[in-house]
């Protein structure tokens, strides 16, 4: 029998894990539903079609056009013949004109290159950003998916110890009615009980608020039943230094940085090109109906120059993309320094937790042998109810040590993953 229990409870351990969604799961349904993720997506779009703008400045432009035009006289000519003055009919009094007209860039200083590459590089930069909003909100799912199991221990830790605390005050009746302890214990005892029960609610409410904000996060409804996993990422093997360098090569942040001021570079070379002379070619076909005209429709072609030598505004919009790019710079260095940081303190926290871990481990050993000490002692007389409570108390305080400790290693792995870059 003694066997078959545990093979069910084995069983059951196995069932139970299989249904709890694991953290890459939680992610992934995320990813297919946020609203901060739909937004970064659509803003990477608009950049796509940004640089099919710019690439669409080397192709041919063709326009047509066409009208109708009626004067309330013919238009004509006047001139003098022996003497005589003479009006000739030019054109119709109405008329119908079309006209289709095709121009292609041949030349044009490099100001619909130095276009192209500062859309591709703002789109580089809105790609890199998507990936930034993919991280973040895999952090914050991170925190809520830890928060719920740290919640779920803590609530099982306090039910627990209101068990403990049961079993307690009925020792402290059994005393009570054989005469051995006075009445004033067992009203202590009852109140720990509901004590007990008060952190209980407490922390069951924590737990509903924390499945709740886990619930937001992958846009379900609220109140959704939530099963987790107890499986996270691996601690990084890497000295700390190691770390620090593929942070700054890695993290995507500052590629969105770097883009944007490859981004304003480009576009500062775009408009000092506009100075110089730009080179196209036009052709394409006139019409225009007029009986009194040899040739209705006739075709055209031209190489035309533009050469905007001088202009007010160009120099100022230079060094104000110039000033900006110099802004973001900063900013870079500024973030980098940032990104050692959080590596420094991510790692720092991982190697703390461990060592919680194991004093913890400890003290629950210690705090488990001192509990049923206290109890035999108190059932042979030689403790007091208060030596009881406060072993209980020893105890429950360590197993929440752990489990904070367990959890808060877990989120401190996660913190440092994400400081690389690698969620």
């Amino acid at each position: 029998m003694t066997q078959f229990k545990a093979s069910f409870l084995l069983y059951l351990f196995f069932t139970l894990n299989a249904q709890a969604e694991t953290l890459e799961e939680a992610w992934g349904v995320a990813l297919n539903s946020n609203h901060q993720i739909k937004t970064a997506e659509a803003n990477t779009q608009v950049s796509q079609e940004n640089l099919l703008v710019a690439q669409g400045q080397m192709l041919p432009q063709l326009h047509l056009r066409s009208g109708y035009t009626q004067y309330n006289e013919s238009p004509s000519a006047k001139t003098t013949i022996e003497g005589q003055t003479v009006n000739f009919t030019t054109q119709q009094a109405s008329s119908v004109n079309a006209q289709a007209m095709a121009s292609i860039p041949l030349f044009s200083s490099g100001k619909i290159t130095h276009n192209i590459q500062a859309a591709q590089a703002n789109l580089s930069a809105t790609q890199a950003n998507e990936t930034v909003t993919e991280l973040d909100l895999k952090m914050m799912i991170a925190d809520a998916y830890i928060a719920v199991l740290r919640e779920e221990s803590l609530l099982e830790v306090v039910q627990q110890h209101l068990s403990s605390l049961t079993a307690h005050a009925h020792d402290v009746q059994n005393q009570f009615e054989q005469g051995i302890v006075a009445r004033n214990e067992i009203l202590a005892a009852n109140v720990e009980v509901l004590n007990a029960k008060q952190a209980i609610t407490y922390t069951a409410t924590q737990l509903d608020n924390a499945k709740a904000r886990y619930n937001q996060l992958l846009t379900r409804p609220l109140t959704q039943p939530v099963h987790l996993a107890k499986q996270f990422p691996p601690l990084p093997k890497e000295s700390i230094e190691t770390l620090t360098a593929n942070a700054l090569k890695n993290r995507p942040e500052l590629l969105v940085i770097t883009q944007q001021i490859d981004s304003l570079q480009a576009q500062k070379e775009s408009v000092k090109a506009d100075l110089l002379p730009q080179v196209s070619a036009n052709g394409g076909y006139n019409y225009q109906q007029n009986r009194y005209q040899a040739h209705e429709g006739l075709w055209v072609a031209n190489v035309g120059v533009e050469w905007r030598a001088f202009d007010g505004t160009t120099s100022h919009k230079s060094d104000s993309l110039t000033r900006q790019a110099l802004a973001l710079q900063e900013q870079k260095e500024t973030l980098q320094e940032q990104i050692q940081l959080q590596i420094r303190q991510a790692w720092l926290e991982s190697q703390e937790t461990q060592q919680r871990i194991i004093v913890a481990e400890q003290a629950i050993s210690q705090a488990n042998e001192n509990s049923k000490v206290m109890n035999d002692r108190y059932q042979q007389g030689l403790a007091t109810h208060t030596d009881v409570i406060h072993a209980e108390d020893l105890r429950t305080t360590s197993n929440q040590n752990w489990h904070q400790a367990t959890y808060d290693f877990a989120l401190a792995t996660l913190h440092l993953q994400r400081a690389l870059g690698n969620l």
